[in-house]
């Protein structure tokens, strides 16, 4: 049952922006009994001091709902209390428990207060009646200051930026005696600070690393990955057949490459053919001449055909046929050693793999391309267990701080981690076997030494032609150390590249060609 309604109340007590004037004192307590004396809107809060303004009452939307259920509408607001719109008069000094319903944006908030009412007035629109409150928690007060403030500096505040740490008013400074001081802040995690030092640590053993490593270790002039060359050439003049093998292809041993079609080769061998047929029919045909008992025998008088013209033939004694057929009989022999001799020709246009190796080139043979006599048609490369190895040029001032079986560092493009290596033999020139992966234009270089290197874990078949990174050492325990450490800190620096480029959809650097890759 509420008890806080009254038979009439005949106190008017207007409040701030309200029409009806009074000629009392505006300060102090006009702000919670509202004596306003202009119809402007802020010309009451003009000379109001920033430390008054805790009673200033402002004019906003919201709803007061008391503990019986009933909802009153808001007239104005404050620090200190509030008013409401009634239809029945309210008893002054009545005691309510109450929240106020206040809209922020797209949200409502909840206030709940405990007020007690000290005046009410009458209206054209009903009863106005004001309320002082006697019990509000902390954190509701502070919220009705925000609120109060964002109001009094004509925005409207939601709930975003009530959280934020900044008033919507400029806030003043506080200091003295009398004013509470501000709380201290928490004290900062220590694992903040242990992260951060060993940040400065890691970035300072990668800095050490690649100092050590570019001015201790010997770095040389070029390096890339090799192997053993084996270049295919033409047998002979002729047009190459068809292949379909290309530039990293795997061919086995013994496996069929290509040909080439000699026409000039095959048209001596028909005609070679074609004599010997003809020699053993001259042969068969005195034979049977003589063994028949003829008197005379027609006898040819070549054992050659000419030309394009017709064989003569003539009469002749048994006896000379006899003696004729022993000259049939050479020739013949003779066409049979010449056929072989074409037929070995024939069968060298037929080109075979020498070993288990990859094609790191070949030559067209599209359109029927004719080659010559020695032309290269394909290169392969041996791909077998040490076969693949890392040559680097080093220039003569360092070539005296290397010998055989020193170590070395080999760092490949898009791999983590250095792949250790040995020294397997320093010369003034390369080895008498060709290399492929190496280009002709490096080794013209001045003043530098050819070192090949066997490293200690096999590298892939696809690499040979790629430059490569490499760097010898004379203190392997130092030098393994900084070498460790700045790879690990490339392939960090790779990973981020990576994570950046697959946000920024970026491409990546195109591979070299094969053509480039291989020897000249």
């Amino acid at each position: 049952m509420t008890d806080y309604y009254a038979d009439n109340h005949d106190r008017s007590e207007p409040t701030l922006g309200d029409r009806r004037q009074d000629s009392h004192d505006s300060r102090g307590q006009a702000g919670h009994r509202g004596r306003g004396v202009d119809q402007t809107p802020g010309a009451g809060i003009a000379h109001e001091r920033r430390d008054e303004r805790r009673y200033l009452r402002v004019k906003r939307a919201f709803q007061v709902k008391m503990d019986d259920g009933q909802v009153f509408d808001g007239v104005d607001l404050s620090q200190g209390g509030f008013a409401i719109r009634s239809q029945r008069p309210i008893r002054e000094g009545a005691r309510v428990q109450a929240s106020l319903l206040i809209q922020a944006g797209g949200a409502e908030m909840t206030v709940p207060v405990s007020a007690e009412c000290r005046h009410c007035t009458t209206g054209e629109q009903g009863y106005t009646a004001g309320f002082e409150f006697t019990d509000i928690s902390p954190g509701h007060q502070e919220l009705l200051r925000r609120l109060i403030r964002a109001s009094l500096s004509g925005r409207e505040m939601d709930l975003e930026g009530m959280m934020s740490g900044e008033d919507p008013q400029t806030p003043r400074k506080r200091g003295g005696a009398g004013q509470p001081q501000p709380a201290q802040r928490p004290p900062k995690p220590l694992g903040r600070y242990v992260a951060l030092f060993m940040a400065i640590g890691v970035l300072g053993l990668v800095a050490a690393a690649t100092a050590y490593r570019n001015f201790m270790l010997i770095e040389p002039s070029f390096a890339a990955v090799t192997a053993p060359r084996i270049d295919i050439r033409a047998p002979g003049p002729g047009i190459l057949q068809a292949h379909d093998l290309k530039a990293g292809d795997r061919v086995e041993r013994d496996a069929k490459l290509t040909s080439v079609k000699n026409v000039d080769l095959e048209s001596d061998l028909i005609l070679a053919q074609a004599a010997q047929s003809y020699n053993s029919q001259l042969i068969e045909n005195l034979q049977n001449n003589i063994d028949g008992g003829a008197s005379q025998v027609s006898l040819a008088n070549s054992a050659k055909p000419a030309n394009g013209e017709s064989v003569s033939f003539e009469t002749v004694s048994p006896e000379i046929a006899r003696a004729r057929i022993d000259q049939f009989e050479t020739a013949r022999d003779f066409q049979n050693s010449r056929i072989t001799a074409l037929e070995a020709r024939q069968s060298q246009n037929e080109v075979y793999s020498p070993c288990h190796c990859l094609v790191a080139w070949a030559l067209s043979s599209s359109d029927g391309t004719y080659i010559n006599e020695s032309e290269r048609i394909m290169t392969l490369i041996r791909t077998g267990e040490n076969d693949i190895m890392v040559e680097a040029l080093v220039h003569m001032d360092d070539i005296d701080r290397i010998g055989p079986d020193q170590q070395a560092y080999i760092s490949l493009p898009n791999t983590a981690g250095p792949i250790s290596a040995r020294v397997r033999s320093v010369a003034l020139d390369i080895e008498r076997q060709p290399r492929a992966g190496f280009p002709s234009w490096v080794r013209q270089q001045q003043n530098v030494a050819s070192v090949l290197l066997v490293p200690e874990e096999p590298l892939p078949a696809d690499s040979v032609g790629t430059p490569v990174d490499v760097r010898f050492t004379e203190t392997p325990l130092v030098g393994s150390a900084a070498e460790w450490v700045w790879q690990g800190a490339r392939s960090v620096g790779q990973l981020i590249g990576g994570l950046v480029d697959s946000v920024t959809g970026a491409n990546d650097e195109t591979p070299l060609a094969d053509s480039e890759r291989q020897a000249s």
